[in-house]
C-alpha cells in the first residue's frame, strides 16, 4: 500500500502567493479551473523534477502524466537537450542579431514536418495560432474563421467566446462554429458564407477538456481539405498539444492530409520556451507581410534545445514508443477498474489519452478516483487529456496501475 500524501506546505505557499499574484496560481493550474477538485488532493507548487517525475514542496514524488501540460516529452531535464542548451548559452542567447542556430532549427523542421516549406518562431502556442489566423486573413482578404465546437486555440480574444471576461463582441463577430466530424454542417456554413471564410482551424482530433476525445471520421480531413481548396480557404492545424506525439511529420500527416499552416509548441523543445508556425510555400509571403515580434522570440538557447529534442525524438522513433507505452498504461487502468466494477473509458490517441469514469454522469466519482490516485503519487488531472513521456518506464507503468487499483479500492470502501 502506498502512503497518503500531505500538502500542508503547498497550502501555506498558495496562501502566500494569493496575496501578491492574481488567483495565486493562474491558468489551467489554478484551483478555480475545475480540473483540480477536490483542491486538497493536489499540490500547488513543485520543488524539482527529473525524468517522468516531479516532487512537490512537501517532498512527495509524482509519476507525472501531465508533463507540464505537454512540454515534457523526453523526460524532465533530459541530458541531451540540456547539454545542447548549455553549450549554446555559453555562446549567447538573447542577442541583438540572432544566431544562425535559428536557421538550423528551421531547416530541421522543414526536413521533418511533411507540410513545412518554412518555419517561423515565437514563444507560446497562442502566438503561433494567432499569427496563423492573421496570415490566413492576409492571404485571402477575408474575415471569417470556422472553429470546431469544443476547441481550444489559446487565450487571445479572437479565439474566446462573447461571454468571456474582457472579450468584446467585435473581436469574435466573425467566428463561425460547427460540430466536430459534421462535414455536412461545415459545407452548409461555407454555402451560407460564400467567399467570406478566411480559414478553418482545428486540432488534428478533438482533444478538448471535459469530454471524451474523438478521432476524425474516415476521410473527414480529406473532405475538409478539398472544400478549403475549392473555396480558397486556408486550412490551419493546431498541433500545439498533439504535435510529435502522433507523428514526427505532423499530425496532419498522421491523418493523411496536408495543412496549409501547422502550429507547434509544447513538445518542440522539451520544455525550453519556443513555438513554431510551419506552412506551405504559398503561405510564406502572407507571414512575411505581418508585423509580429517579441522580446525573446529570437533567443538562441531554445533553438538549440529544439534541435536536440527533435533529433532525439527521431532516434527513439518517439511516436511509436509513446503510443506503445500509452496502450500498456491505459489497458492496465481499464483492467484495474473492471476488477472493482467500474467502467473506465479511455479515448484519444494512447500517447495523448483522456480518462473518464462513466459510472456517474455528474463526474464527481471520476474526480474522487483521480484524487485518490493523486494522494498516492500518480499525477492525473480530472478533465484534461494526459501525456506520455519517453522517460516513463515499465516499472512506472506497473506502479501507476497498482496505485489506480488502490484508488478504486478506496472508492469501494467509501461506498461509492
Amino acid at each position: 500500500m502506498h502512503p497518503i500524501y500531505d500538502h500542508s506546505k503547498s497550502r501555506e505557499q498558495y496562501l502566500r502567493a494569493s496575496k501578491v499574484i492574481p488567483s495565486g496560481v493562474y491558468g489551467h493550474l489554478g484551483p478555480a479551473e475545475g480540473c483540480f477538485i477536490p483542491v486538497s488532493a493536489y499540490p500547488q507548487f513543485s520543488e524539482k523534477a527529473k525524468g517522468p517525475y516531479f516532487w512537490d514542496i512537501d517532498g512527495n514524488r509524482y509519476i507525472d502524466y501531465m508533463c507540464a501540460y505537454g512540454p515534457n516529452i523526453l523526460g524532465y531535464n533530459d541530458p541531451d537537450v540540456d547539454e545542447a542548451a548549455a553549450k549554446q548559452r555559453e555562446k549567447g542567447d538573447c542577442i541583438t542579431a540572432p544566431s544562425t542556430v535559428m536557421i538550423d532549427f528551421a531547416e530541421l523542421l522543414v526536413d521533418t514536418v511533411a507540410s513545412a516549406d518554412w518555419a517561423f518562431f515565437a514563444k507560446n502556442g497562442n502566438d503561433v495560432t494567432s499569427i496563423a489566423i492573421r496570415a490566413a486573413r492576409t492571404h485571402t482578404h477575408r474575415k471569417k474563421i470556422v472553429f470546431f465546437k469544443g476547441y481550444y486555440h489559446g487565450i487571445s480574444p479572437w479565439c474566446q467566446k462573447i461571454d468571456y471576461a474582457g472579450v468584446l463582441e467585435e473581436e469574435v463577430c466573425n467566428n463561425l462554429y460547427v460540430d466536430w466530424n459534421d462535414f455536412e454542417q461545415l459545407e452548409l456554413v461555407f454555402e451560407e458564407h460564400k467567399h467570406e471564410i478566411a480559414a478553418v482551424i482545428g486540432q488534428p482530433y478533438m482533444h478538448g477538456n471535459f469530454m471524451d476525445n474523438q478521432l476524425p471520421e474516415q476521410d473527414f480531413w480529406q473532405k475538409v481539405r478539398k472544400l478549403c481548396d475549392d473555396e480558397g480557404t486556408v486550412l490551419i492545424i493546431d498541433d500545439v498539444r498533439a504535435g510529435f506525439r502522433l507523428d514526427l511529420k505532423g499530425s496532419d500527416h498522421y491523418f493523411g492530409f496536408k495543412a496549409d499552416l501547422i502550429c507547434f509548441c509544447k513538445a518542440l523543445a522539451n520544455g525550453y520556451n519556443v513555438s513554431a508556425l510551419c506552412g506551405q510555400e504559398h503561405m510564406k509571403n502572407a507571414v512575411s507581410a505581418l508585423s509580429v515580434t517579441g522580446s525573446y522570440w529570437l533567443s538562441a538557447v531554445p533553438f538549440a534545445a529544439g534541435i536536440a529534442c527533435i533529433e532525439k525524438l527521431k532516434r527513439l522513433d518517439a511516436p511509436k514508443l509513446l503510443i506503445d507505452k500509452g496502450i500498456a498504461l491505459t489497458d492496465g487502468l481499464k483492467a484495474e477498474a473492471g476488477k472493482y466494477g467500474y467502467d473506465l473509458r479511455v479515448s484519444g490517441v494512447p500517447s495523448l489519452f483522456y480518462l473518464r469514469l462513466a459510472d456517474d454522469p455528474s463526474l464527481r466519482l471520476h474526480q474522487a478516483w483521480v484524487a485518490e490516485c493523486q494522494k498516492r503519487g500518480v499525477y492525473f488531472t480530472n478533465h484534461h487529456n494526459h501525456f506520455i513521456n519517453a522517460a516513463l518506464s515499465d516499472e512506472d507503468i506497473r506502479e501507476t496501475i497498482e496505485i489506480a487499483g488502490e484508488a478504486f479500492a478506496a472508492l469501494r470502501q467509501q461506498g461509492r
